[in-house]
Formats: C-alpha cells, sequence, structure tokens
C-alpha cells in the first residue's frame, strides 16, 4: 500500500473495498492516536465517529457543529494513508440544500466518502421519505461533481432510534440508491435474517454496524455484506478500559492496569514512530 497516495487513488481505493460478500472491516477511531494506531494494527479505511469525537470533546453525541466535525475529519484523512469516510450526521440542516453544501465542505477536506443520516436530531424522527430521498439526492449530486467524487453512504436511521420497521428501512434504502448513494446501511439491524433482506433488496453495498450480539464478520460475509463499522465501540471499549484502570487507583491503590496499558503503549510507540 502507497504511504502517500493521491487523493484519486484514495477514493478509488475505498470504492474498490466494497466487496458484497467480502466485507471491508471500517474502524472509527476518534483522535489522531487512535487513528493512527487502527492503521498501524492493519485498518484498510477508517471512519469518523459522531460520538466518539464528541466524547473526545466532553460533550454528547449530536453537540458538535459542522465546522467542527470538518476539522476533525480534515485532521485525520491528513494525518493517515488510508481512506477516510466521515460521520456528518443528518449533513447538519435539514434542507437538500443544507447537506448539499455539508458535502461541499466535505469534499474539500481530503476525504474518500461521506454518510449523510435520515434521522431529525431536533424533532427526533426520522425525515418524511420523500424529503429524505431529496436530500441523500443532493448529496449524491455533489458528491459525483466534485473534483475528487466522495462515496456517499446514506443511512435508513430509524431502528438505530427504537423505530424498527424493516419494511420502511427497505424502501428507503432503495430509494436512497436510486437517489445516487454508493452505500447504504440501516444501523440498528443485528438479525441475520433481516441483514439478508436488507443486502437482498439493494443493488448497492450495504454496510452493517457491529453491535452487540450482531452477526460475526464471517457471517456478514456469507449473505453478501460488503463493509463493517464499529460506530462509537471502539471510542467506548477505551472508555471503559479508562474506567476500570481509575476505579483500581482510586478504590485499591494498586496499578495492574499497566499489563494491559502495555499492549497499547507498544502499538502506539510503532504507530507514532518512537
Amino acid at each position: 500500500m502507497s504511504r502517500d497516495p493521491d487523493r484519486h487513488t484514495l477514493v478509488e481505493r475505498f470504492r474498490g473495498l466494497h466487496v458484497p460478500g467480502r466485507p471491508l472491516t471500517m474502524p472509527n477511531p476518534w483522535d489522531l492516536g487512535s487513528a493512527r494506531i487502527l492503521q498501524t494494527l492493519g485498518a484498510q479505511a477508517l471512519g469518523t465517529t459522531s460520538a466518539g469525537f464528541a466524547g473526545s470533546r466532553g460533550r454528547p453525541d449530536g453537540r458538535v457543529a459542522r465546522e467542527d466535525a470538518l476539522a476533525h475529519a480534515a485532521e485525520l484523512a491528513a494525518a493517515v494513508y488510508v481512506p477516510v469516510s466521515a460521520d456528518l450526521e443528518n449533513g447538519f440542516g435539514d434542507s437538500p440544500q443544507a447537506v448539499a453544501e455539508t458535502v461541499r465542505r466535505a469534499a474539500e477536506v481530503g476525504l474518500a466518502g461521506c454518510s449523510i443520516e435520515d434521522w431529525d436530531p431536533v424533532g427526533e424522527r426520522t425525515y418524511d421519505v420523500s424529503l429524505a430521498v431529496e436530500r441523500v439526492a443532493a448529496a449524491a449530486e455533489v458528491a459525483r461533481s466534485a473534483t475528487h467524487p466522495l462515496v456517499l453512504t446514506a443511512r435508513a436511521d430509524g431502528a438505530f432510534h427504537g423505530e424498527p420497521d424493516l419494511d420502511d428501512a427497505v424502501r428507503r434504502l432503495v430509494a436512497f440508491a436510486d437517489a445516487g448513494a454508493d452505500v447504504v446501511y440501516a444501523p440498528g439491524y443485528d438479525g441475520l435474517t433481516q441483514l439478508h433482506t436488507l443486502v437482498e433488496a439493494v443493488a448497492v453495498p450495504l454496510n452493517v454496524l457491529a453491535l452487540p450480539g450482531a452477526p460475526s464478520v464471517g457471517e456478514l460475509a456469507s449473505i453478501g455484506v460488503a463493509r463493517v463499522s464499529t460506530g462509537s465501540g471502539l471510542y467506548w471499549a477505551a472508555m471503559g478500559g479508562l474506567v476500570t484502570a481509575a476505579r483500581e487507583l482510586f478504590d485499591r491503590g494498586s496499578y495492574t492496569y499497566w499489563r494491559g496499558a502495555a499492549v497499547g503503549r507498544e502499538e502506539g510507540r510503532r504507530a507514532f514512530g518512537g
């Protein structure tokens, strides 16, 4: 793998990694250190995580401004030599025009891809299907026409927010693909039969979120999934390690957490060149 690929090479590499039945495992770092460590460990592509990045700023998910999210994505893309896709939440606006402007700006900062959700964080509901499709179409037009076209992922987020309706998810994903999305994604579904229904329904690659209890990567490969991402999972796993170590320090006054820390330190040295 080239250490300094140009933008065109990165985008085409990212596009080519989406092979149904041979899923790209795409972890989601939250800062430069985690991005470089994951790259050193063999990640072929990375995705930002809105929740992980917000957590690194001491904020809940959904409380990061567009400017901050884009600056974070640009910083990660500049720090690694693998493709980076940005989690752009709902596009930081309800209208197709707002989404298009967000994608336009994302295309200027060195990214290989981005994702747009159909969840309205203010109204706490999914957008009406017709509006959701207009938003994806606007994003796709900008993504395709950019100097370095982005790989656009469109998300149907109802199940992720406690409103599972598989038929509605299928309708949305099919419509998003027809509107120009390169990859589709319905986080919240983790049953192999449900996921197979989604794979069979769409003509573009399907991403699956690695949630607790979700099928293994091998099982997902067997039904034709093309990408598996981790969302905020790795961030929260790291925070879990921090909590466990801090409780040992405060409650017991001991330092056995260094046994696990030694692994991270060694990989950090490799990743950071120390």
